[in-house]
């Protein structure tokens, strides 16, 4: 081929491209202005929808039969595992059977009673036998000794001392079946051997029933958890709720309509909420009524866990929506409109918090931060870290670069010693909870809106809370806590009548820095008071002492 040619094609293909470029530059054209032609004339143009992919119906109705029956299925499944609580474990004996096995076991235990009782009554039977059969012996053996005497006497010239021998003789072949013949004694040992044995078996028989009535006993005492929900959806479907439906259907549409596998998926989504439960959780209000977040970083000390949970990438991508739904929950609680609550209280608590240095915890806890930061806009008014390692400062220079100053102003952070005093600048001492040197118990039933009084203690000296009883019967029930602890401290009851003995409720000791709260009560037949003294043995520092107190008449009770 000539080098003319090939020119010659090269224009060819390049006048094709050129006609192309240009017809599509038309049609694109031609279609811009089309469109604002359909602007100006006030036209709208439909966009089809692409057919590629069509979302479902959630309602039952819409269903076919097979996709019915797989949710149907499901749903048993669901509420056979909820209500035999086996629903993160195995499936335990019912206590039908358990008392079905006890009536067994104890049936099987009078069984063995009655035999080893015949087996003693044949012994004693065998044992009278053997005594009336001795004893006639013994009787026949005089009457023959007898006779054999007579006859010596009458014949004692003739009988020789050989004859003499042959009748001894005679008498010991005829008597030798005795030796047979248990003696009285082997008789009083077969019964106590044998009452032995029983006496063993029926120990064994009542531990035996013993360990299933405990088993049983466990069983009735177990608490079955018909509450549990996903996404704020109660999941017991013979609750009715109508969102339970819903839910199912996304598992086994994830998984084809294959009703265990999907059942499988669902109890590891629960399982993995389930183990996070205690790793952030809402609790309590501060002082600007402001819901409190606690992120608790210990439970990630649990090598399964933290496998489970940050191991890998999914579930790295797992836990930030988790993180994610318990925002949303406590944005629920907020109150978005002006001069309305309007942002949450976090807490992170950094005791025990595994491996300072692991990067995928860390990595884990940057992007919930991140993402936290990015997401949610100012829906957080303080991150208080508590319990901080030396170690954290070195550390959360990883995270700096990617917060915003205007986040990073928001950080609080403090050590060990001075936890419960950092909480309380910004949550009230009713809403601190006791692990953290609060007075907020968990069902607690005691307290419900009592006042919270305050007392300093200046160094080296003591000071005296009184708490008036001032019915003849009732019940006092009251809190202390002492920021910094490191105090001597007792309680007693003093009546109000002077001829009357004090009585010591508490007698005086030495509380540390690592004592909690004291809650005490006393139930007083008398009026009087109970004096609470705090004795400050520093000779620098004061100490605040944070209480409340209750009256329990009969008529508040």
């Amino acid at each position: 081929m000539t080098a003319e040619v090939k020119v010659e094609e090269k224009q060819v293909e390049s006048e094709v491209v050129i006609a192309s470029a240009v017809e599509v530059e038309t049609t694109v054209k031609d279609v811009v202005e089309e469109e604002a032609k359909a602007v100006e004339e006030g036209e709208t143009k439909v966009v089809e929808k692409s057919s590629s992919f069509k979302e479902e119906s959630n309602f039952f109705s819409d269903l076919n039969e097979s996709e019915k029956k797989a949710l149907s299925d499901l749903k048993t499944k669901l509420e056979e595992a909820i209500v035999e609580n086996t629903l993160f474990k195995k499936k335990k004996e019912t206590p039908v059977k358990v008392v079905e096995k006890k009536k067994e076991v104890e049936e099987k235990a009078e069984d063995e009673k009655k035999k080893s009782e015949a087996v003693v009554t044949e012994e004693e039977a065998k044992a009278e036998i053997t005594e009336a059969v001795v004893a006639e012996e013994s009787s026949k053996e005089e009457a023959k000794t007898d006779a054999v005497a007579t006859e010596e006497v009458k014949t004692d010239a003739v009988v020789t001392e050989e004859a003499k021998a042959e009748t001894v003789e005679a008498v010991v072949e005829k008597e030798s079946p005795k030796e047979e013949v248990k003696t009285e004694a082997d008789v009083v040992d077969t019964k106590e051997e044998v009452k032995s044995e029983t006496a063993e078996e029926e120990k064994k028989t009542e531990a035996v029933v013993t360990k299933e009535a405990t088993v049983e006993q466990e069983e009735e005492d177990e608490i079955v958890d018909n509450d549990i929900e996903l996404w704020g959806v109660p999941l017991l479907p013979s609750k009715g709720a109508e969102g339970t439906d819903v839910i199912l259907l996304k598992f086994l549409r994830a998984r084809d309509f294959k009703v265990n596998e999907a059942f499988e998926m669902l109890k590891k989504t629960l399982k993995f909420w389930e183990d996070l439960a205690s790793a952030a959780y809402m609790n309590g209000l501060d002082r600007e009524s402001r819901p409190v977040c606690y992120n608790v970083y210990s439970v990630f000390g649990n090598d399964e866990l933290y496998q489970r949970t940050v191991g890998s990438e999914q579930s790295r991508e797992n836990l930030l929506r988790w993180r994610f739904q318990l925002m949303e929950k406590g944005i629920q609680k907020l109150d978005l409109k002006p001069g309305g609550v309007t942002s949450l209280l976090q807490i992170h608590d950094l005791k025990n918090c595994p491996g300072m240095l692991k990067k995928e915890l860390w990595g884990a806890i940057k992007n919930a931060t991140v993402a936290l930061q990015d997401n949610y806009p100012e829906l957080v008014s303080r991150n208080v870290f508590i319990n901080v390692p030396f170690l954290f400062y070195a550390v959360s220079t990883f995270l700096s670069p990617f917060l915003t100053q205007r986040t990073k102003s928001k950080f609080v952070v403090t050590r060990p010693a001075n936890v419960t005093e950092t909480l309380l600048k910004y949550i009230p001492a009713e809403e601190v909870p006791v692990q953290y040197g609060g007075f907020k118990r968990d069902d607690d039933t005691e307290f419900s809106n009592e006042a919270v009084s305050e007392v300093v203690v200046k160094p080296g000296s003591s000071e005296t809370i009184e708490i008036p009883a001032p019915e003849t019967e009732g019940t006092l029930v009251w809190d202390v806590v002492v920021l910094g602890w490191e105090v001597n401290y007792k309680e007693e009851f003093v009546p109000a009548d002077e001829a009357a003995y004090t009585i010591i409720v508490q007698k005086d000791k030495k509380i540390g820095s690592n004592d909690g709260p004291v809650r005490n009560s006393f139930k007083n037949s008398e009026s009087g008071k109970i004096v609470l003294t705090v004795d400050n043995v520093s000779s620098k520092k004061k100490k605040r002492v944070l209480y409340r107190y209750r009256t329990k008449t009969e008529s508040s009770c």
